[in-house]
Parts: C-alpha cells; structure tokens; sequence
C-alpha cells in the first residue's frame, strides 16, 4: 500500500483525543486483527486472480502429468517452498487477512535475477500462472496466484553510489529499511509510510509519499529498471535503453510488465523535518475539510498534509467520530506554525488539540509508519523479521481523487458517508482521508510517466476493516455495501481511482487508473508480453475495446 495505508503523524500517542486512530488503527480496529477470511461471494473478486488463466493452462498441460516442482527446485538459488513444507502455512500468507484462503502451489524465494528468469521459463514449459510478490501488499491480492508466486523478497540490499545521488535497491526490500539505509547516508527517497510495503508494488504504481510534493512520487525517482520479461529475458531499462517499458514502469502498475529484480534512483539530501496534528470536534468535520481544500493550493511544496474524517467503530458513550489534519513539512516548526495559521483561522473553530513539533528524519519516519518510540527491528512483521511487532489486518477500501475544492453538497457527501458507517456497520472502523497532492507531483507533464494523475488536488481513499470474529460476515457484506454507496455519493465529485489502491470491485478500472495513458500502456504490454503471460484480473491488457494495438515502435 502506499501512503498508502499512511499512519498518522505526530506526536500523539500520549495526549488524549477525541478518538486516536491512525490510519493503521483504521484498518487494525479491535486491536490486532487475526482476520475473518470471507466467502467470495462476500466479497467481491476474491481469490486467485488468475484462476481463469490457470484453468486454461491445466487444459493445455492435459496428460502431461503433475508440475515437477523438484525441477524448478533444483534450478534456483533460493528455495521452493511447497504446501507439504512447514513454512508454506506463513510464507503463503500476504499483508491483507482478505486473502487467506489463496493456497499457492508453489513458492520460490528468489536469492538472483536468475532465479527469475528460471521461474518464468519453468512456468513457461509447465503452463503454471505466476505471481509476482515483493511487500505483498496489493488491494486486490494479486500477489498471490494458485500457480507459482515469485518472491523477490531476497534481494533487498540498499547500495548508495555516485556520492550519495543515487542508490541501486533490491526489487525486494521494505521501505522502513530502505529509509534507514539510505538515511544513514544522509539520503532521501519519497516512498510509502507503510513500513512494510515493498518497493517494487509502490514505484511500479506511482509511489505517494509525505515527501511527494517537494520532490514527487516514488517512480518521478527512477533512473533506471532490472526487470525480467515473459521470454526470459533480463533487460536494463532507463531514458535510453527500452524507453517505453521503462515510461510504463514509471505508474504503469505492478505485475503488468515483468518482474523487477532491482531500481536505480536518484536520491535527495535529506532536509529539516517538522511534523503537526491538528485535531477538531466532529462538528466542525465539514469546515474543516472545506478549508483544507481550498488551503492547499496557497501551500508550499515543502508541505504535504492529509484530512483524515474516521470512525472508530468504539462502543460506549463516546463519539467514534473524528476529524483531524496531519501533515509533515520539509522545514523548521516555527515556519509550518506560519503555514497552519491560515488553515486555522479558515476553520473558525479552535482545533481541541494541537501539536507542532521537529523531529530528525528516521524517528519521523517510524511515527509516520505507526512505529514511534519502537526500533526499525520492532517496525516489521514477525513473517519479515523475528523481533517484528507489527500486524497483518483485513481490510477493503476504494479510492479516487478530487481536482478542486468541494462545493457544499460534496462536503455534505463526505461527511455524511463518514457517519453513516457506524451505523451501516456497527463496530467496524474505517473512514475517508484525502492526501494532498499539487506541488511536484503536479508539475510532471501527465505524458512523461505512466502515472496520469497529475492535476489532483488530493486523493481519497476511503475504507474499513473488520475484527477476528465468526460472526463478523455479515459485517463484510455490509461494509462491502457502504464502499458502493459512498462511491455513489462521491461520484459526482470525484474522478479516477489510484492504482496502487487496486479496487477488484472497480468497473471502469481502465480508464480509472490510466486515463490517457492507457493505449500507450497497451501498445508496450503487446510489445513486450504478447502472449500475455504476466496476467490478472486487472492487468494491462494487450487489446483495447475488443482491437489489436499495433506495436509502440
């Protein structure tokens, strides 16, 4: 996920507030969630999202007989790990508990780049699906296959080079350890809050990160792709060799393509850093908003922020309601308290509770990613690193973005569908939080990159998560149900949807994600997979509208 599934920031863990979710707790209501795994009629596009493929394959495999695992085996570095094995229960697992019930038929470790190509030519020669896995943390679970899941997680090394501007990163690794690599160098690399997202999902699909407005997304970063496609083959990809493939690595979506072994980015020197939490009594939910919108365009690139408008699904006597602005600015507090003073006076009412404070930038990080007061160690999960604290969750969402500030029944949409979810879904929590984008994000012709997105004034995301319990089904369905209808409500508002927040239920996804970037996206896809062998539900295409697109040139 990207800021995608953000924490909030700030130092608010040992104040009380009204209600203290962060965006993690949004998703992780009732504690820890072990998760409830759903009927797919429950939920939705559920599941192996290659299923359909896969039924083709065994027909073309016909007598050949079962997949000779031990092969593959024999012929990678890293290790196999099939359903008999003691790891398979853990190793098949990704980030969102939606997904538990998707059993692999196989997953390899890859240690080297040749251990991804002889994935794909086994799969090739065995018509076995394959899914491509680094922080396996898609929306839609397409991380996972019922074939063979290719795990890059092994290549994670962090290299910083030519004096600190650039750095070479594993296709695998997770971002709070590509911040602390690269920040004990000084060096920066706008990425997911997330600590836990992998960087290859988050990159390939844009990348929003609290730095973004200052220096732009995750992909504006990329100098250069290692990337191994459906022939087998392992291309080096940058503005002069496979240009076009590396355009559509820069937003065009993870698994579309091929799979990546490492990035080359170009890095920043790291600046002062200040955080800030703002927080508003949930009748001051519209003005709060209203003003944030029309406050951010008059916003430095320095500054990036968020409006979070949650419910906490708490029972009891308290309010589950909560409105808040967070944000991190690349500057001293004195000149962000400077920045708010404006947004403040616009809302006409006090915020309840105020923090404006500096921090250095890896303890911001860790706060950004819910981590505060805990070591990078402690930022993980147990599956990634045995100290690791962290928890997976279940959890559904859908996204889209605004271009302008909301008239008042857009308000009133929000607002109103923030509310309505404790009642639709009793003790669910969830919410909408809108980033901000504009600033260097904005600034980036929507041509230049695969990520189309470039005239948002913010993106929403709006979402919730449900708690271990048998009886919570019923509660998926109804969460499932208030999603649509909120998507209905925002409809007339609102406009596209980010594909790092992949939306299995989304009919129009095409368009959503890629506007007019997609024919482009299209010609590159039957360019370098015309058999269309990386495939999902929602992958690129090698058609559009029923024609076959020509080649890219």
């Amino acid at each position: 996920m990207g800021i995608d599934e953000r924490p909030t920031p700030g130092r608010q863990h040992n104040v009380q507030t009204p209600v203290t979710l962060t965006r993690r707790a949004v998703l992780q209501h009732a504690g820890r969630l072990v998760g409830v795994v759903a009927s797919a009629a429950a939920l939705g596009t559920l599941g192996s999202a290659g299923d359909a493929w896969n039924t083709a394959e065994a027909a073309r495999r016909g007598a050949a007989g079962p997949v000779p695992w031990h092969v593959l085996a024999g012929s990678i570095t890293g290790r196999l790990v099939l359903p008999r094995d003691p790891a398979y229960s853990v190793d098949r697992l990704i980030y969102n508990e939606r997904f538990d019930g998707v059993r692999p038929s196989a997953i390899a470790y890859c240690e080297t780049p040749s251990d991804v190509q002889r994935c794909v030519e086994f799969a090739r020669r065995h018509h076995v699906h394959v899914a491509a896995r680094s922080g396996g943390h898609s929306y839609g679970g397409y991380s996972l296959s019922e074939g063979l899941v290719v795990d890059v997680t092994p290549m994670s090394s962090v290299g910083v080079r030519s004096g600190g501007r650039q750095a070479v990163v594993g296709s695998g690794a997770r971002m709070i350890d590509v911040y602390e690599a690269l920040g004990s160098h000084g060096r920066l690399l706008p990425g997911s809050s997330c600590p836990t997202v992998g960087i290859a999902g988050l990159t390939l699909g844009g990348g929003v990160s609290v730095f973004s407005r200052r220096y732009g997304l995750t992909c504006d970063q990329l100098a250069a792709v290692r990337l191994v496609t459906a022939d087998g083959r392992l291309l080096t990809c940058d503005r002069r060799r496979h240009e076009e493939l590396f355009w559509a690595c820069q937003g065009g979506g993870g698994g579309n393509f091929g799979i990546v072994t490492s990035f080359t980015f170009d890095l920043h020197p790291i600046p002062p850093v200040a955080l800030f939490t703002l927080v508003w009594p949930w009748d001051a939910a519209s003005d709060v908003l209203g003003a944030w919108l029309e406050w951010l365009p008059r916003t430095p690139d320095a500054l990036w922020s968020n409006c979070q408008l949650l419910s906490s699904g708490a029972a009891g006597g308290a309010s589950p309601l909560a409105v808040r602005v967070t944000g991190v600015c690349c500057g001293t507090a004195p000149a962000l308290a400077g920045v708010l003073d404006p947004l403040r006076a616009a809302v006409g009412v006090p915020p309840g509770y105020s923090f404006i404070g500096p921090e250095s930038y890896l303890p911001a990080m860790l706060i950004e990613a819910g981590c505060e007061g805990m070591s990078v160690t402690a930022c993980h999960l147990p599956s990634q690193n045995p100290a690791g604290t962290l928890s997976r969750t279940a959890f559904m969402a859908k996204s889209a973005y605004v271009t302008a500030a909301l008239p008042d029944g857009g308000l009133r949409a929000v607002v109103d569908s923030v509310a309505s979810l404790d009642q639709a879904v009793p003790g669910v929590g969830g919410g909408i939080v809108f980033d901000s984008y504009g600033g260097a994000v904005n600034r980036v012709p929507r041509d230049a990159t695969a990520f189309v997105h470039r005239d948002a004034l913010a993106g929403l995301q709006w979402s919730f998560s449900w708690s271990a319990s048998p009886s919570a089904s019923p509660a998926i369905g109804s969460g499932a149900a208030w999603l649509g209808q909120t998507a209905q409500r925002l409809g007339p508002y609102v406009t596209g949807a980010y594909q790092n927040y992949i939306d299995p239920s989304l009919a129009d996804w095409q368009e959503a994600y890629y506007g007019t970037n997609l024919a482009r996206l299209v010609k590159v896809k039957r360019d370098v997979d015309p058999d269309d062998f990386f495939h999902f539900a929602q992958s690129i295409p090698t058609h559009l509208r029923g024609k076959a697109v020509g080649t890219s040139g």
